[in-house]
């Protein structure tokens, strides 16, 4: 069927383009093909995928890595349904998803059409907004409306939205009065100022403290000249805790991640940019920071005041937040003790070579599987300071992300959300096909999304996927005597995933002995894309599986919290 020129389908796509949205990540269906039709009339890239989960996934990885607004395009009821992973994961990690679906017409809503389904119902509480487009005169204002609510304006956090379309509407005119300019040119993102006051109150606190920790997360993406600054000036100390890895460089002289526990508690200040206090920072617990006041800046509510009150919250953007406190604390030298932060970065650096030690001698297991950590040793070879990595998995997750790291890091997040390796990559790398892109990933992780391959090849990512293969399952047994559990292996079975991958036409190697390794990721490099599956030994257990909390970042935090949780009940 022709679809006219100003049909609310070519409107749709012309947004797109105009927005500066170049790619989409989607899965074809009845139901959104008047889209899918006019987004390529358009030349608005797509991305097909084989899974709307790895669809959703791939758009948050570009939304990562190019800090735009990432685009999903799925069709209803199932393809919805599939999506709802991958649109929560976003939820929970505050990135900006637009993602975009179809449902039957109107006059069959509600009798039994197919794929008929109350996706609203379903969205709103993992989306920022959820609407219905009914009105064809209402696409474009929804749309501007919608990416400004994934963008986080107004207030509210960054995160996806949702619009769906009836079939009879996309096909219908949008009357060209209502077809205004100001909702198709591309909108700057909007920044907030800091209160002069609460800047000159911050700079008292900072440059006051004797032992000073930045600790900073997702909101501070854009300002990491400016954090690196303000470490220099203040020479305090510093961890990523994830969200925002690779924004300040490992060998910078605040960087401390391997004293983490250490540094969260002996600190007197800690200053927080753009970093929610979760659980990987053990909810800002007494118990852990034990003698820490808190100063706290953000641009989004959850990010400045959740669990522990800042002296000072400054709602501001990062990035002028911290170029404000630099320029007014002028020439005022920092009190901070040089001591401290000697120690702990000499510590860091000794366990950290310690950890590379280990990581280049690590002997093979009784099942004659390759040691996790001589694995990535080889793959810390191969990432340079513009590399971009995706880690996944349970138990080897824990290996990964403690040896290794790149200018940006993808990881399942605070909804710890395992299959999301082999999407963030292929994404990755066709956003930057001029860098370094490699995913670390577990078997079990990788099985969610392995059909995903196919996606690799046909679209020609440069990426390379490496499988630490040691066919093996957690399960956490509970009974009443253990607060959270036994960790059992089951096994899965030795799959070929090198197989499979050449199945799809990709460059595909099996590795099964340590000294092979090197020579093997020189040849994947050589033809990407390409995956590794590399046989490891199921004998090696990470500290966090060792505990039975793969899934928790820092045991040592959690369990400090809870008897910071029983101390207070029984006083």
């Amino acid at each position: 069927m022709q679809l006219a020129e100003d049909c609310s389908a070519a409107v749709i796509a012309r947004f797109l383009r105009s927005r500066a949205m170049k790619r989409i990540f989607a899965l074809c269906g009845g139901h959104i093909m008047p889209i899918w039709m006019r987004v390529h009339h358009e030349g608005v890239q797509i991305i097909d995928v084989r899974d709307e989960r790895a669809a959703v996934h791939m758009a948050q990885a570009h939304a990562l890595v190019t800090g735009e607004v990432g685009v999903a395009l799925v069709t209803a009821g199932p393809g919805v349904t599939n999506a709802m992973t991958g649109i929560a994961n976003a939820h929970a990690s505050r990135t900006p998803l637009l993602i975009l679906s179809g449902t039957p017409p109107r006059p069959q809503q509600g009798r039994g059409a197919l794929q008929d389904l109350d996706h609203l119902q379903l969205l709103r509480s993992i989306t920022r907004y959820a609407r219905a487009v009914h009105e064809p005169a209402m696409v474009l204002q929804e749309l501007d409306e919608a990416v400004s609510r994934a963008r986080g304006e107004g207030g509210g956090e960054p995160g996806p939205v949702y619009l769906e379309f009836p079939t009879d509407t996309l096909r219908a005119k949008v009357p060209h009065a209502v077809q205004l300019p100001e909702h198709l040119v591309a909108k700057q993102p909007k920044t907030t100022h800091p209160s002069p006051g609460d800047v000159a109150e911050a700079v008292e606190l900072l440059f006051s403290a004797k032992r000073p920790l930045i600790v900073t997360g997702r909101g501070a993406g854009e300002a990491g000249v400016e954090i690196a600054e303000l470490l220099d000036r203040l020479g305090a100390a510093y961890l990523d805790s994830g969200e925002s890895r690779g924004l300040i460089p490992e060998h910078h002289p605040s960087a401390v991640g391997a004293m983490r526990a250490i540094a969260m508690a002996e600190a007197d200040l800690v200053l927080t940019i753009g970093r929610r206090l979760d659980f990987q920072l053990a909810y800002g617990s007494p118990a852990v920071f034990r003698n820490a006041t808190f100063l706290r800046i953000a641009d989004t509510p959850s990010e400045l005041r959740d669990n522990r009150r800042g002296a000072v919250e400054i709602y501001a953007t990062p990035k002028h937040a911290v170029r404000a406190i630099i320029a007014a604390a002028g020439n005022r030298p920092a009190a901070a003790e040089q001591s401290w932060i000697a120690r702990l970065r000499r510590e860091h650096r000794q366990r950290t070579a310690r950890l590379k030690q280990a990581m280049a001698t690590a002997p093979a297991g009784g099942d004659g599987g390759i040691h996790p950590n001589r694995l990535l040793g080889a793959l810390h070879e191969w990432l340079d300071d513009r590399a971009i990595l995706a880690i996944d998995g349970g138990d080897f997750l824990a290996f990964a992300r403690v040896a290794l790291s790149a200018a940006v890091v993808l990881d399942p997040g605070p909804l710890g959300c395992i299959g999301v390796g082999v999407p963030y990559g292929i994404a990755a790398s066709l956003a930057c096909p001029d860098r370094t892109v490699m995913v670390a990933t577990g078997d079990g992780a990788f099985g969610f999304n392995a059909i995903e391959l196919d996606t690799a090849v046909r679209h020609k990512a440069p990426v390379l996927i490496v499988v630490a293969n040691n066919a093996a399952w957690q399960i956490e047994v509970h009974d009443q005597q253990q607060s959270y559990g036994e960790v059992v292996g089951t096994r899965l079975q030795r799959a070929d995933h090198a197989a499979m991958a050449r199945a799809f036409g990709m460059h595909g190697e099996r590795v099964e002995r340590a000294e092979d390794l090197a020579a093997a990721l020189e040849r994947a490099f050589a033809n990407l894309p390409a995956l590794l599956d590399v046989v490891v030994t199921a004998e090696a257990i990470s500290s966090d599986g060792k505990s039975g909390l793969a899934w928790v970042p820092d045991l040592q935090a959690l369990a400090a919290w809870d008897e910071a949780e029983r101390q207070w009940r029984e006083a």
